[in-house]
This record gives structure tokens, sequence and C-alpha cells, in this order.
């Protein structure tokens, strides 16, 4: 086994980097990018021709690598929250949030990773998965689509687009330990649909031409959630930067030249994807793409799903008291950074505030503009009123939530935005119509201070009867006391006045105002 591994790892790693720019991180992360590749950084430093030469010699590492110290890590979770009834100790705590919701999710899955499809040889194939099937990546692997060829109903979120045989690759092929895998049978949590139809060739089939296509470039084979609705569209973005992380052995392994195939037949249209390009540089592919034939993938991921249970984001169970995910911090200023989404100098020191209102039939304020009329009222306030919709560009809508201190507005995927505001940023969920943690967890893993509606008795709901679903707070829509408001508004903004991270941010406007004056 051990002269394998040798020769597996030496094949299958390339240890040069022939353009820095193609590296492509937020500033930020580089020192962590360096520390994981040092034949990179070693490369950097000699090269004059290098930009990245200040983010060198940092000894940083994200939180999954082995040997990675919890002082170098990216980022350490807060747990302000009493942790007695939930584990025995303040660190139980922490390290149970980070496992749960950080870096230390990805940890696990590497730890877990189990080889099932081995190879001997270079142009063997490979495949190895995580438990339940959760995450898997594989080499020289074949994929037969040639039934869809006669297949008339549309595929999403079947468990039947392949059969037995229709997956598999040259290799010793460890059967039994992957059905032990197969115990999450559902589409959007795990692989097992797939993988369970995994097969041993009797022949290398990219060597020996038994493809009808060869993809070169890696590739990422992705099971989507919905994509109209950017709360769960975002869950598969989420997991697909994760699994970046996981599959990170080479120096290329935030390169977007890569491939992204969706499975289903379904064309891709969504309102945010945009944020492919921070993920690839080509075309978004479908199954339609490969209908009828057989196609083999040189290098291929199998990524996190949106749905796993005890999973990221979506299913995270969240322990009582913590906050700030480095994972989704990072994952934050990955996107914006790829989208390049500017963030805006001040030129005073007010709180932006941007309410959403919406366009939809339900979980409208009706008051809405008395509302927005006593804030405009506090001259320490900056306020814009926005509907974040098809008519307003995906990277205008980032745009306008960077530059955000306060956002609020009822509860909707909208509120998802709350993934890329500032640091020092507070969410202001004026109704969470009985749905109480959807964003208050995902506020507590971007680590954002949270408010929402306490008082019932100051809250007015209007339904007209049209929902035959019953009664329920998703379909009224809302009026809202305006002093009531204004005190939770005033939450917030204390919250960003006193935040180290805006007090350092308002100190360059002073410096720029006193350089005006002189």
């Amino acid at each position: 086994m051990f002269p394998f591994f040798i020769v597996f790892l030496t094949i299958a790693t390339r240890t040069y980097c022939d353009n820095f720019s193609s590296i492509n991180l937020p500033e930020s992360h580089l020192p962590y990018y360096f520390t994981n590749f040092p034949k990179i950084a070693e490369k950097c430093d000699k090269d004059p021709q290098c930009p990245y030469k200040t983010s060198l010699n940092f000894p940083k590492c994200w939180g999954y690598e082995y040997n990675c110290p919890e002082s170098n890590r990216y980022s350490v979770p807060r747990c302000p929250g009493d942790h007695k009834g939930w584990v025995k100790s303040k660190s139980d705590q922490i390290n149970t949030f980070y496992t749960q919701a950080d870096f230390g999710f990805v940890k696990q899955q590497l730890r877990e990773m189990k080889l099932l499809c081995e190879p001997l040889f270079a142009d063997d194939s490979s495949l190895e998965c995580s438990e339940h099937l959760r995450f898997c990546r594989g080499r020289n692997l074949m994929i037969n689509f040639t039934d869809l060829r006669t297949r008339e109903d549309p595929i999403r979120y079947k468990m039947d687009v392949l059969k037995d045989g229709q997956i598999g690759g040259y290799c010793d092929f460890k059967k039994a330990e992957l059905d032990k895998q197969t115990d999450h049978l559902s589409p959007l949590q795990s692989w097992g649909p797939e993988m369970r139809y995994f097969a041993r060739l009797t022949r290398r089939p990219i060597v020996e031409g038994d493809c009808d296509v060869v993809i070169e470039k890696p590739t990422f084979i992705m099971k989507i959630d919905a994509t109209v609705n950017m709360y769960h569209h975002f869950c598969d973005f989420l997991n697909l930067y994760a699994s970046i992380h996981l599959n990170s052995t080479q120096w290329d392994a935030f390169s977007t030249d890569v491939h992204v195939l969706i499975w289903e037949t379904y064309t891709y249209r969504s309102a945010f994807g945009d944020t492919w390009e921070a993920f690839t540089d080509h075309p978004v592919w479908d199954l339609k793409t490969f209908r009828g034939e057989t196609v083999c993938f040189k290098n291929v991921v199998f990524p996190l799903l949106p749905r796993m249970i005890f999973g990221l984001y979506y299913n995270t169970p969240i322990i009582y008291g913590c906050e700030n995910s480095g994972l989704f911090h990072a994952f934050s200023q990955h996107i914006l950074h790829r989208l390049k989404i500017p963030f805006h100098p001040r030129k005073n020191k007010k709180i932006r505030i941007t309410l959403l209102t919406r366009d939809t039939k339900y979980r409208r304020i009706l008051n809405e503009d008395e509302l927005v009329e006593a804030l405009a009222k506090n001259r320490n306030y900056e306020v814009q009123k926005i509907v974040y919709n098809k008519q307003i560009p995906f990277k205008k809508q980032l745009e306008i939530t960077r530059n955000s201190d306060v956002l609020i507005g009822v509860h909707g995927a909208g509120l998802t935005h709350l993934l890329f505001l500032p640091d020092w940023a507070a969410v202001f969920e004026l109704y969470n119509c009985e749905d109480a943690n959807c964003y208050f967890d995902l506020a507590r893993l971007r680590g954002l201070k949270y408010v929402t509606w306490e008082k019932l008795d100051k809250l007015k709901s209007q339904e007209d009867g049209t929902h035959d679903g019953g009664a329920h707070a998703k379909f009224a829509n809302y009026s809202f006391d305006v002093k009531e408001f204004l005190r939770l508004v005033a939450q917030t903004a204390k919250h960003v006045e006193s935040h180290p991270g805006f007090k350092n941010f308002i100190s360059k406007v002073d410096n720029e105002m006193d350089h005006d004056e002189l």
C-alpha cells in the first residue's frame, strides 16, 4: 500500500504555478494560501514579478489542516452564551460550534474520507468519499448518459438518473465499503443515489477509448436547490466553496478554469447566476449537454450538498451561545472579491440603513413610508428604501448590501444578503413571521448583530383571505408601531457605532476631513 500512495500522489499533484494572477484570492486570504502551498510561496519569493510578496512568511492556516494550531486559524468562534446544559465546558462549546459550522466541518469531512476505488497505476481510476457519501472526488471516471437520449421526463431531484454500471472506473473497487455509506438516500442529502450504481470497469475508459467525450479540466458535478430563492441557492454556493477547501490538494485549487455540471435537464436560470463567476470561467452545463453520450472525467468533484443531514447552512445544528464562523466569513470575502463588488469610502460618519421593501403579495410593510420618514429625521442616519428584484442586477444588489451598516426587512430570502454586510453591521428582521431561527442562525454564522420585533402588541397583521393553506404569519402583510421601530433601530445603530471595525473605518473619515480643512 505505501508505495502506491507515493506514486499516486506524485502523479496527481502539480507543484508549479505559471501565472500568479490566477490565484485571485482576497488579500487577507493569501497568507493562508501560501502556508498551504510552500513551494508556490518559495517561487513567489524568488520571482521579482510576483505581486504577493507582502503575504509571504505568515504562519496562517484555515483550520482544517492537521498541523494548524488554534492561534494561527482563520478565526476563532465567539461564544458569549452560557454553555451549561449543552456541554461540559466553554472550550467544548467553542469546539462544538467549530465542528458544526466552521472550518472544523471541513476538517471532519477530511478525516472521514475513504478510498473506495483504489488505483494501482497512473491511468487507473480512483474514487474517495466522506461518510454517507456527502462529498466525493475521483479521477478517470466514466458516466454513461446514453439512456437520457430516450428519456422524456424532465430531471430535477431525481434518484434514477443512472442505472447499474453507468458510473464507474478501472480500479480495485471496494463495493462493500461503498454500500455501507448509502444510508442517506435522498436527492440533496448525499451522492448515494448516484454512487450506489458505481461499478468496476474491465478497461481503463480513457486509455482504451471507451468515452465519447473526455473532460480534461476539473469538473464539479452539482445537485442544486431552488434557484429562484437566494437563501436556498446560496446554500449551494456556500457548500461549493467549502468543497473547494476540501479538495485543495493542489496549488490551483481555487482556479476558475474548471467546469460545473448541474445534475438536471432544466436549463439553468437564476437572478443570482452572476455568482458562478466566482467559481468558473465557463458556461454552466446541465445534463442535456451530454445527453446520449458516455463521458469520462479526468478530475471530478461531487461537492457537499445543500440539504445534508447536519449539513452546512440549511440544516446546521448550531449550539447555543456561539457565533462567527470563519468559513462563512471567508465565503463572503471570496464572493465579494471574485465578483469585484466595490466598497465605497465614506464622506461622513452616518449610519447607512437599508430597508428592504417587497413587491410580493405577502409580507409587505404597510406603513413603510411612515417608518422611512421617521428614520430620516435622525441626522445620524442615512436611509434608503430598496426592492431587490430583477430590475436591479445582482452585483448592484451586493454593492448596496456591502456598503450598508444596518439591513432591515421582513422575513424573506432577501435577508440572505446579510452574508455580505460589513463585519460591524447589524440585521433587523422586522418580523420573523414565526420562523424564529432561520435568519437569526444565519446572522450568528456570519457573526453579525441580530435584532427582531419583540412586542407583538405593537404590530398589526392584515390578511386578505386568499391564501388556501390556512392562516400563517408568512401569508399576511404588516404595519409596525413607529416608536417601537425606532427603538429597535437605535439598538442596531448603537452596536454599529461601538464596533471596533466601524470605529477604525470612521477614523479614516475623520483623518480625511482634517486633511481637507488643512
